[in-house]
């Protein structure tokens, strides 16, 4: 699937393993290309105009924004999506850096502050943990 021409640059490849819907919301489950699996909340309306059933290929999008980083796992969160990565790059401003994190089947962007990047002790090659919400993850077809 081709990477679809957006200002938001989180964009992993996936296929949906499994489709809850209820009368508002819908809880999709996505195996990404690197055998992690992702969790979107998106309303059932939506879920149906995308025709997303097990099989379907889509594309997890997630703002920059909407991606914290831990320098460890992180249990007793009700974040449901927790990929593991190594940083590859930060872009450091004076108060928001831009911090590249490979994980496995892609790259994602964690926009954070600064202050965050110190207090982590973030370096190229640190290994991270890319911690985002269900409810912060958009899906997209081709």
């Amino acid at each position: 699937m081709a990477q679809s021409t957006l200002s938001i640059r989180n964009q992993l490849p996936g296929t949906v393993t499994s489709v809850t819907k209820g009368p508002a919301m819908a809880s999709v489950k996505a195996r990404l290309t690197g055998g992690q699996v992702i969790t979107a909340a998106i309303t059932s309306d939506a879920a149906d105009e995308l025709k997303l059933a097990e099989g379907t290929a889509v594309q997890a999008v997630i703002k920059a924004t909407e991606v914290s980083l831990a320098t460890g796992s992180v249990s007793g969160l009700s974040i449901r999506n927790q990929l593991p990565g190594t940083v590859t790059a930060i872009a450091v401003g004076a108060a928001m850096a831009s911090v590249r994190v490979a994980v496995e089947g892609g790259e994602l962007t964690a926009a954070i502050t600064t202050d965050a990047v110190t207090d982590l002790g973030l370096t190229q090659g640190s290994s991270v943990v890319a911690l985002v919400k269900s409810t912060d993850v958009s899906l997209a077809t081709a």
